[in-house]
């Protein structure tokens, strides 16, 4: 079964991690832009960031079989940085319109502060402006008043709930965005977030439309193998392939369609990589036949 990872910050994990993802059946990550563990203190850094993500990571996956894409944004924790939160959305448009970019994220809540708020607001004002749908990160802490606030900045500013991804669910969230439209994410980890048996009995007395499952594999305790895994424990639980595919295919492929840009016909067309090379960089060290 062909998979679709709907988020996974391939930037903090290492070339076998691509290796063993293309093994287990994954042909396509979507990479959000993310806080990378520090805060950075200049956007400077976040266009050289940005920059890695459009260029660098997709040559990294495509020489292991992997299709990647990524969806930009400042995040919701750097939002409240005033030293690069004005700058980062000055140069976001021209970022927006790059190859590979499919949407707007991670954007939402860490503290739920005011300029979160704002910069929420605004970002999905840009995704309205580019036609994009938006990746919306749900806080860690004091989820569910995040999703309700997230919900409420959605209809305020009239942004179309079907090109909105709500990432990060638990099992208190999903009746809040059950019934608005929004496409509803889960990350399965390790020890935190949402685990495999869990997931199944969300699947199993909510159903499948509009769920989408993924690995959000960082630079922390994480497995970017979350997803294939999770369908192994979905067929143990007796649940039919259609509706398994539905998950981990159809659902993500339907939703980070939705701006027009990723190329359906491109998914069914094995990665060949153009080049060994990356600036004068390969990822494939040693005799290759």
């Amino acid at each position: 079964m062909r998979m679709f990872e709907p988020h996974a910050h391939m930037f903090s994990r290492v070339t076998d991690d691509y290796e063993r993802m293309a093994l287990a059946g994954i042909v396509a990550v979507l990479e959000p832009a993310f806080w990378l563990g520090q805060p950075r203190t200049s956007v400077g850094s976040f266009v050289d960031y940005f920059d890695t993500i459009i260029g660098w990571e997709r040559f990294r996956a495509e020489q292991f079989g992997v299709r990647h894409y990524c969806t930009l944004s400042l995040n919701p924790k750097e939002a409240n940085d005033d030293r690069v939160n004005a700058g980062v959305m000055a140069i976001l448009p021209r970022y927006l319109e790059k190859d590979g970019v499919l949407g707007v994220g991670e954007i939402g809540f860490d503290d739920i502060t005011p300029r979160e708020e704002r910069y929420l607001a605004a970002q999905l004002e840009l995704a309205r402006a580019h036609d994009l749908p938006a990746l919306v990160h749900t806080p860690h802490r004091d989820k569910v008043r995040g999703v309700e606030r997230t919900l409420a900045i959605v209809r305020e500013v009239g942004f179309p709930p079907e090109r909105v991804l709500i990432d990060h669910n638990t099992e208190q969230t999903v009746p809040l965005v059950i019934d608005t439209g929004c496409t509803m994410g889960f990350s399965i980890y390790p020890d935190t977030k949402m685990d495999e048996p869990r997931m199944v009995e969300i699947l199993r007395k909510y159903g499948t439309d509009r769920m989408i499952i993924n690995s959000a594999a960082d630079w922390g305790k994480s497995d970017p193998l979350k997803v294939p895994k999770t369908v192994s424990l979905m067929r143990q639980k007796g649940m039919p392939e259609h509706e398994i595919e539905k998950v981990v295919w159809q659902n993500p492929v339907s939703f980070f369609a939705k701006g027009g840009r990723l190329d359906l016909r491109e998914l069914d067309t094995p990665v060949t990589p153009a080049s060994q090379l990356f600036e004068g960089n390969s990822v494939l060290r040693g005799p290759r036949a």
